[in-house]
């Protein structure tokens, strides 16, 4: 990645994955060196030190070129920097930023801790289908594709839920799926077409215990990927330790003067604060906008955001002093959401009327009446969490952007 000529004696700054080494090739042992930056060599030596103390290599042998570079690398110095290019071209954005390839490094190490945690705590790691007769388990716009086999068309998961609650009902206890979802909507700096996620499904617990076990996975997470639970994101510096905040949402948005059951007055009160609401078709649809727009941005120290109302939380159970409020929550770092959790519903006939509620509400989805089935033959208590990869490794690499720690990210296609 380096070349230095000093006379007869040439300096090579050699890469890897493990770090960066000095070679010393003088010409009277190794020859003329016809090597450019970029090439891929091999070479043997007996190792030293430079006057600076640094790692050196006296190469003994001529160097065994082992692939031969055809265009030239970028600028070495100042590293890739234009950003389409880094996106779209990541192989040269991981050869010449040393940042890039740490931040990738960040993010395996964050996931092999999640499943540690998750396998030292008894969890069973699954795969449900990724394509789908049904898609549930969110509100979202699936992508859509066709059988030939099956003569059938079918859906690429927007999540894994129905399907782990199914092993749940199975008698499996506690699962997780650390896998892909994909959602046709709106790309931005959180939002990609195709993200990671984890689920985990634990019978026997409920929210509470489900709040207090992802305090304790992000915190030991932190610790193991980047060594503390100290991070900057977004400008803010947080602390991911546990405890977390923990706020109602009925206070959250009494706080800020929105919330209200008359959907009418909802809107009028969002309008005076200058918020679009004509793509809300429903309460629930203006409720959500209200969150995402008064709330969640000032949610910047870790922040559990809990007991929604029943019209936007299909498959959480209801709290047991108020059918109106389930138990579901919401978790929050830096005014972006990390992910979703309930106390599952686990009574069938509740189940199919939730269901039946989505669907009549417009831009529902239907329901799945072989996942109700599923719950008649009996669901233990149980709570279930989802966890954005992509956004907790934005978060961990103080990444604005989650293109930066997606390998492979969408892109529009160019032009011509």
């Amino acid at each position: 990645m380096a070349r230095r000529d000093m006379g007869k004696v040439v300096f090579l700054d050699l890469v890897d994955r493990s770090g960066k080494i000095q070679l010393l090739l003088a010409d009277d042992r190794t020859g003329p060196v016809d090597i450019n930056l970029g090439d891929i060599i091999g070479v043997c030596g007996r190792p030293a030190r430079t006057r600076r103390g640094e790692p050196l290599l006296n190469v003994d042998e001529p160097p065994v070129l082992l692939a031969k570079i055809r265009r030239p690398l970028p600028d070495t110095f100042h590293g890739l920097t234009e950003t389409e290019t880094r996106y779209r071209q990541r192989y040269l954005d991981l050869l010449v930023n040393e940042e890039t390839r740490a931040d990738f490094e960040l993010r395996t190490r964050m996931v092999t801790a999640i499943r540690r945690y998750l396998d030292e705590h008894g969890f069973l790691e699954v795969e449900t289908p990724i394509l789908q007769p049904r898609y549930g388990g969110a509100l979202a716009e699936p992508f859509v594709t066709h059988s030939n086999e099956l003569d059938t068309d079918l859906y690429l998961r927007i999540a894994s839920e129905l399907y782990l609650k199914r092993l749940i009902v199975g008698g499996l206890e506690r699962v997780y799926e650390l896998g892909r979802d994909f959602r046709n909507e709106s790309v931005s700096y959180k939002h990609a077409p195709e993200f990671t996620m984890v689920e985990w499904y634990e019978a026997y617990a409920d929210y509470n215990d489900t709040m207090a076990r992802i305090e304790e996975l992000v915190e030991r997470v932190a610790k193991e990927a980047i060594g503390t639970t100290k991070v900057t994101f977004r400008g803010h510096d947080v602390d991911l330790a546990a405890p977390w905040k923990r706020v109602k949402l009925i206070d959250a948005l009494e706080e800020k003067g929105l919330w209200t059951r008359d959907e009418a007055d909802l809107r009028k009160r969002l309008e005076e604060r200058g918020i679009d609401t004509s793509a809300n078709v429903s309460w629930s649809q203006l409720v959500d906008h209200a969150l995402s727009q008064a709330v969640e941005p000032e949610l910047i120290e870790p922040t559990i955001l809990y007991d929604y109302p029943v019209e936007v939380s299909p498959f959480a159970r209801a709290t047991d002093d108020d059918p109106s409020i389930v138990e579901r929550f919401e978790y929050f770092v830096g005014g972006a959401e990390l992910g979703n959790a309930f106390t599952e519903i686990n009574d069938p006939d509740e189940q199919a009327e939730r269901f039946a509620q989505q669907e009549a509400d417009k831009g529902g989805q239907q329901g799945d009446p072989d996942y109700v089935e599923a719950l008649a033959y009996g669901m233990p208590p149980t709570g279930g969490l989802g966890l954005g990869i992509d956004r907790l490794a934005m978060v961990l690499a103080g990444k604005d952007n989650v293109r930066d720690v997606i390998l492979f990210p969408a892109l529009r296609q160019r032009e011509g």
